[in-house]
């Protein structure tokens, strides 16, 4: 074995450890998010407001504001209103506070998730760079490859929209579990020792227009999860708003995300937004598929499902521009555009023969 050869063996093994590390880290990412949920629902400044507010206006608990008590004496903040266009008619629910629930050990909690998160995200991301190293290309060829790099741009997207003072910290529960899972299986089902790509591949539309499909798929993810909460939290508020009493843990969990409305406006925005970098993924394949085998669109299984899951977003936003699609209908659009996304990747490549079965197991 030469130097070169043994340089590469070592930088694989360094990149497999880096990946098994971030998952231990994620782990730890997991129990913090899960113990900002439970003290975050033993606040007892929010049941009192809720309770206070409740009685007085007869104001259901999750649109209830919370109170501050200073000095013997009572202070009402109030919350701006945030109008739900998403369900049929219009109600004013306020966002709620959060997974911490306004507690201190809540938010500490929380706190210490997130910088978990960093900490796992900064060494996954080390292990792509040098499985890149290992083999000296761009560490998307398989979908070993692929899993790792598409949690690790999930996870970076979700920061990114922290370092811009979003409120998405909702959102590190579903995606930390959600990336646990999705390493797991790339670890052990979908694992592929290092190699060199094939003929077809060694090619710049490589790096734009795999990274450019990665990309969209994270995105997609976190308006997938946005969408979901969305569900839950529009009939939480619906059972309300008809005079009923949701469960304690339905409304602990629900009453600290933020309106139905807000959600709907999340989803929405970012699948609109990422809605045209997947027009240029298709675009993009098609001109390096012209390149690879000398026509640009062959109705091979991978192409055909990248069309298949561009209508069903072409179609889901259609229905958001379309009075009578908004909200519940436009939701389950969304979430079988995304489950065509998924199907795209695991279902094609690992049932489906064509020409993009080079990309492995």
């Amino acid at each position: 074995m030469n130097l070169a050869a043994a340089t590469n063996e070592n930088l694989a093994e360094i990149s497999n450890v880096l990946i098994y590390s971030s998952m231990a880290v994620y782990t730890l990412a997991f129990f913090a998010h899960i113990a900002e949920w439970v003290l975050g629902s033993r606040s007892k400044v929010g049941r009192t407001a809720a309770a206070l507010a409740g009685s007085a206006t007869g104001t259901p608990a999750a649109a209830a504001a919370p109170v501050v008590v200073q000095g013997g004496s009572t202070t009402v903040l109030e919350r701006p209103k945030v109008v739900t266009r998403a369900a049929t008619g219009t109600r004013d629910v306020p966002d709620g506070p959060g997974a911490a629930g306004g507690t201190f050990k809540g938010d500490m909690w929380g706190r210490i998730a997130v910088s978990m998160t960093v900490i796992a995200f900064v060494v996954e991301a080390g292990g792509v760079l040098t499985r890149a190293l290992s083999v000296q290309r761009a560490p998307w060829a398989n979908m070993y490859e692929f899993s790792i790099t598409f949690s690790t741009v999930a996870v970076g997207s979700y920061l990114v929209l922290l370092a811009l003072k979003k409120n998405v910290r909702w959102i590190g529960l579903p995606l930390v579990t959600t990336v646990l899972l999705d390493l797991g299986l790339a670890t052990t089902v979908l694992y592929t020792d290092s190699d060199q790509l094939v003929p077809a591949l060694h090619s710049y539309w490589l790096w734009i227009h795999v990274s450019t499909a990665i990309l969209c798929g994270a995105v997609f993810y976190l308006g997938a999860v946005g969408t979901i909460l969305y569900l839950f939290r529009d009939s939480y508020e619906n059972k309300l708003a008809s005079g009923g009493t949701p469960g304690k843990f339905a409304t602990s969990v629900m009453e600290r995300l933020p309106s139905a409305s807000s959600l709907d406006k999340f989803s929405y925005r970012i699948n609109a937004a990422v809605f045209p970098l997947w027009t240029f993924t298709i675009i993009a394949g098609a001109i390096w598929a012209g390149d690879a085998w000398g026509r640009y669109w062959g109705w091979d299984p991978k192409e055909v499902w990248s069309f298949i899951t561009w209508v069903a977003y072409a179609a889901y936003l259609h229905a958001r521009a379309t009075a009578g699609w908004k909200g519940r209908k436009a939701a389950y659009l969304a979430l079988i555009a995304f489950a065509c996304w998924l199907f795209n990747y695991y279902g094609v490549n690992i049932f489906v023969s064509g020409l993009h079965s080079y990309a492995g197991v």
